[in-house]
């Protein structure tokens, strides 16, 4: 049985999913859901992070099981709704987690706030210039047309980023909470974020020496869909960073739980 317990607010205009841990509020985090995924993607590190703060996770508008709007899809327009967020729970300076699509977003919005957050943890997102992805998300990223993965059910296309996990068996709960999220055409129209990669990646490179929030980036040493210089790329260009390269594949977050948990926890402790 899960700890998560996901309910929905009304933010923006938008049904947003979201859930929160219990205990004090001393320490907060806001944890932003990976893509083709949900907020369950913290189910596996959820008790042990919840012992160093108090956590928020959302489900981000058009992903998971959050209301979509076509003009968010993109990480510019995207982190200006994660600082929306941050102000809409109330959290004061938090420690924001924004792994895969949460990379370049949570790294523009540091960059346009820089005292909004007291520390970021990213990674396995898409962040060099030029654009260097593998598998499926490259082929999404420049597809001339979309039409193809149209024709798809959207569980065939779930099914088949979610086999690429290595070393970790997901529960039957999230799992299905996983193939629920992208009924319908949903999968096909979040596309629209990653497919603006080549023109908003270029806009991010300026911004990256910049940023004075701390980063922890993490990531996946076999990584086939985001490779790792994307992380060693963050790394060379943040001022204030630290690299972690963990020997698993792109789902570091869950395949590598327990070492996940454990930096992410240090992090919050120094800063």
């Amino acid at each position: 049985m899960s700890e998560i317990k996901p309910r929905f607010r009304r933010i923006d205009g938008l049904n947003v999913r979201y859930a929160e841990s219990e205990g004090p509020r001393d320490r907060v985090a806001l944890l932003l859901s990976p893509f083709p995924v949900s907020l369950y993607a913290y189910d596996a590190t959820w008790s042990r992070l919840a012992e160093h703060a108090h956590l928020v996770a959302v489900d981000l508008p058009g992903f998971g099981h959050s209301e979509l709007r076509e003009d968010l899809l993109s990480p510019t327009a995207m982190s200006e709704f994660i600082v929306r967020l941050a102000d809409e729970f109330e959290l004061v300076k938090p420690h924001v987690v924004g792994p895969d699509i949460g990379t370049s977003a949570v790294l523009f919005a540091a960059a346009h706030h820089p005292d909004r957050f007291r520390s970021a943890v990213v990674g396995s997102g898409g962040a060099a210039v030029p654009v260097q992805l593998g598998g499926p998300l490259n082929d999404w990223v420049h597809a001339e047309d979309l039409a193809p993965y149209r024709a798809l059910g959207p569980k065939d296309i779930v099914t088949i980023a979610l086999d690429k996990m290595q070393g970790y068996e997901l529960p039957q709960i999230v799992r299905e909470d996983y193939l629920a999220s992208y009924v319908g055409q949903r999968i096909v129209d979040q596309m629209t974020y990653v497919r603006a990669y080549p023109v908003e990646l270029p806009l991010l490179r300026e911004l990256l020496p910049g940023i004075e929030t701390p980063v922890r980036i993490i990531a996946g040493r076999r990584d086939h869909v985001v490779p790792v210089v994307n992380a060693e790329y963050l790394h060379e260009h943040l001022p204030n960073s630290i690299l972690d390269v963990l020997d698993v594949g792109h789902y570091v977050w869950e395949e590598g739980a327990d070492d996940y948990a454990r930096i992410v926890t240090d992090w919050w402790r120094a800063n």
